[in-house]
C-alpha cells in the first residue's frame, strides 16, 4: 500500500511517541508533548505529521510555524528544540514527509523550511554556514565520588567542583520547581542581553514530561544561585535550560551544578550520555563546553527556501543585534521580565 500522511491527534500520539522511542535516530525533541508545549506557550501554529503504512506508523514529522512581526515567518522543525527533522522507517515514508513538509511551506507562504538535523543534512537542502555545534559525551558513574569525577571531568573543573563544596558550602536539591528556576533564569539571561522565556514555559514542559525532566537547584545557605532544567531520554541527561545568579561565577556553582547533574542522573537515572546542549560558535558557552572535555559536533541544520529567501539569522552573532543586547543587559530584572516574553517566542 501507498504511504499516506495524516495529522496526529490525540488518539495517535501514543502510537507517534512509540515510533520515536522505536528509532534509535530519533531525540527527546521528537516527542509528540511538543506540539502542545509549543502551542500553548508561544501561540504557535503546529504541523505534527505521520506516514503510515498498512495501518501502521512508518515515519514522524513535527513542525511549527513561527510568525512574528520582528523576526519574520520559519516553518521549523523544531523551533525552541535543538534537533529535528523527520524520522522516518524507510525512504518512501521519507519522501513522503519531505513533500509534505515542502508543499506546507509553500501553501502557508512561509520564505523558509528547517531541519534541525543532528547527523546530516538532507540531499538537495540548502546547508547553514556552520554556527550551532552540539557536546555529547559518554558518561560513567560508579557510586564513588572522587573516581567519577576523575573519571568523568577534567582536572581543572574538577578542583572547581572541589572549591565549591569545601570552600563555598554549596549543595544541590533536585525537584520540579520551576519557579525558582525561572527566577535564576530571568536574572542570567537578562545579564546576556537575551529576552527571557515566559514561566508558563517552564511549568508547561515540566506537566507535558512529567517523569522525563527534573531541575537540580543549587543552594548556598538557603538561597538558589544556580537552577537548570533537565531533559531525560533513554540513557541520556540532556541540562537544557539553565543559568547562574552572579555570585555563581564566584562560588563556582555552575561547575558544581553540572557535575550534580552529571552525578544524579547515572546515579538515579542510569544515565549513560551527557547531551551538553547547543552552543554557538565563538561564544562564551562553546568554550566552557570544551573546557569540560566535550568535542564540538557541527548541527547541520538544513533548509528549503522560497525564491528570493536567505536562511534565517535571528541569533545574537548577528551583529544587527548588538545594540539590542547591550541595552537589554542595563534594563532591571522585573521589567525585562515583561518585556520578554512577547519578543521571545520568535527566536525559538
Amino acid at each position: 500500500m501507498a504511504v499516506k500522511i495524516v495529522e496526529m491527534d490525540a488518539r495517535s500520539a501514543a502510537a507517534w511517541d512509540a515510533f520515536v522511542r522505536a528509532r534509535p535516530e530519533a531525540t527527546f525533541f521528537h516527542l509528540s508533548p511538543w506540539a502542545t508545549v509549543i502551542g500553548r506557550a508561544f501561540g504557535h501554529a503546529t504541523h505534527y505529521v505521520m506516514a503510515e503504512q498498512d495501518g501502521a506508523v512508518v515515519g514522524i514529522l513535527p513542525l511549527a510555524r513561527m510568525k512574528t512581526l520582528l523576526f519574520g515567518d520559519l516553518l521549523s522543525s523544531t523551533p525552541f528544540c535543538v534537533y529535528g527533522g523527520s524520522v522516518a522507517a524507510t525512504p518512501e515514508a521519507a519522501a513522503a514527509l519531505e513533500a509534505h513538509a515542502l508543499a506546507l511551506r509553500e501553501r502557508l507562504g512561509s520564505p523558509a523550511l528547517e531541519f534541525r538535523r543532528r547527523e546530516a543534512p538532507d540531499p538537495g537542502w540548502t546547508p547553514r554556514p556552520p554556527l550551532y555545534f552540539t557536546f555529547r559525551k559518554p558518561i560513567a558513574i560508579t557510586g564513588d565520588d572522587a573516581k567519577d569525577m576523575q573519571a568523568n571531568i577534567p582536572r581543572k573543573q574538577r578542583a572547581e567542583v572541589r572549591k565549591a563544596i569545601e570552600k563555598f558550602r554549596l549543595r544541590s536539591v533536585s525537584g520540579s520547581d520551576t519557579r525558582t528556576l525561572h527566577r535564576v533564569y530571568a536574572e542570567s539571561v537578562r545579564n546576556l542581553g537575551s529576552p527571557v522565556f515566559p514561566a508558563r514555559y517552564f511549568r508547561l514542559l515540566a506537566e507535558a514530561f512529567p517523569g522525563e525532566h527534573d531541575v537540580t537547584t543549587v543552594l548556598d545557605g538557603d538561597t538558589a544561585v544556580a537552577s537548570v532544567l533537565n531533559f531525560h531520554f533513554r540513557e541520556e541527561v540532556l541540562p537544557y535550560y539553565g543559568g547562574g545568579l552572579r555570585a555563581a561565577r564566584e562560588n563556582r556553582a555552575n561547575e558544581f551544578m553540572y557535575w550534580e547533574v552529571m552525578r544524579r542522573a547515572g546515579r538515579e537515572r542510569g544515565a549513560r550520555l551527557f547531551d551538553f546542549g547547543r552552543s554557538k560558535l565563538g561564544t562564551g558557552a562553546f568554550d566552557y563546553k570544551k573546557n569540560w572535555g566535550f568535542e564540538p559536533q557541527e548541527l547541520p541544520y538544513c533548509y528549503r527556501l522560497a525564491e528570493g529567501a536567505a536562511i534565517p539569522e535571528n541569533n545574537p552573532n548577528n551583529p544587527k543585534y548588538r545594540l539590542f543586547i547591550a541595552a537589554w543587559k542595563r534594563l532591571p530584572v522585573a521589567v525585562a521580565n515583561v518585556l520578554g516574553p512577547p519578543l521571545v517566542r520568535g527566536l525559538g
